[in-house]
């Protein structure tokens, strides 16, 4: 009997292992735009992915992977990216208006929270304890980019405008590092960042030979997960640059990352090429949770 507990116990354990970093669809096929980016998860668990059915919308997703829609943009603003602020307000790198949107939590209503003639397009967001946010802003067809970080609503802040084609940027768990990829040069870039929000001490963090970057996050432990835009495929790097393992999605086109789900260890991932979302589960949660 215990012969049989054990290789049933060992049965169970693979069982239960193979579960992590599996690819599976969470909504269907060609439901978003091929702009499908920037998803996110509030507070209180909700899942938002940017241009529902069309540019200039906001999808929320449930559990079950039906999606509905959230809210419609003004004008010509096409959102990039999501993040929320203290109030749990949602704020949006609207690349085409030049600005950062704000959706009131409560009234659904889009304000312009920033807006700059200097941006290029803003594309990615994080987001600090403090309130301060951290923006990447690509010039693709300069191959250069900018960072900036936003104080207070209407004032940003130029952090630095000599950088390649900037995308994915994410806060390490304790925000004392900053990463910054570079999507057409292929390297992930790393900052120290001051009390102030000032970064310094800039230093290669990795470069891969093939294919490029989009979105990134980080988990609790601080190991960094990177969309391999083209490879179908989300990079997993330790704090020290050094590839952990990649994890092979069923898209080719995978344009950023998220974690929530119940324990925070699902990872929420867009494909630009099959317009939806797929999840995998990862051992390590979020460093939000």
């Amino acid at each position: 009997m215990k012969i049989v507990l054990t290789i049933l116990s060992s049965i169970l354990f693979v069982t239960a292992s193979a579960q992590y970093y599996q690819a599976r669809d969470l909504t269907d096929e060609n439901i978003f735009s091929s702009n499908i980016e920037g998803p996110n998860v509030d507070k209180a668990g909700n899942l938002y992915v940017v241009n529902y059915q069309r540019d200039g919308t906001i999808g929320l997703v449930h559990p079950n992977g039906e999606v509905e829609l959230y809210v419609t943009l003004p004008g010509e603003s096409i959102a990039n990216a999501i993040m929320f602020d203290k109030k749990g307000n949602m704020l949006l790198a609207d690349w085409v208006g030049h600005n950062v949107l704000k959706v009131d939590k409560k009234t659904k209503v889009v304000s312009v929270y920033v807006h700059s003639d200097q941006f290029n397009q803003p594309n990615d967001l994080c987001i600090n304890k403090k309130g301060q946010l951290f923006a990447s802003d690509p010039s693709w067809a300069n191959g250069n980019g900018k960072l900036w970080r936003i104080d207070v609503p209407g004032k940003a802040v130029l952090l630095t405008d000599n950088m390649g084609t900037t995308n994915g940027i994410e806060l390490s768990p304790d925000e004392k590092k900053l990463y910054v990829n570079e999507s057409v040069q292929k390297k992930i870039w790393v900052f120290d960042v001051t009390a102030k929000g000032e970064i310094t001490n800039k230093r290669l963090f990795h470069e891969f030979s093939d294919f490029g970057m989009d979105g990134m996050k980080c988990d609790k432990l601080g190991n960094l997960y990177v969309t391999r835009h083209g490879k179908g495929a989300v990079a997993i790097l330790s704090p020290e640059g050094k590839l952990i393992r990649e994890v092979q999605m069923i898209g080719k086109s995978t344009s950023n990352i998220t974690f929530g789900g119940p324990d925070g260890k699902s990872c929420f991932v867009t494909l630009q090429d099959r317009k939806c979302v797929e999840v995998f589960e990862s051992e390590i949660a979020g460093k939000r949770y």
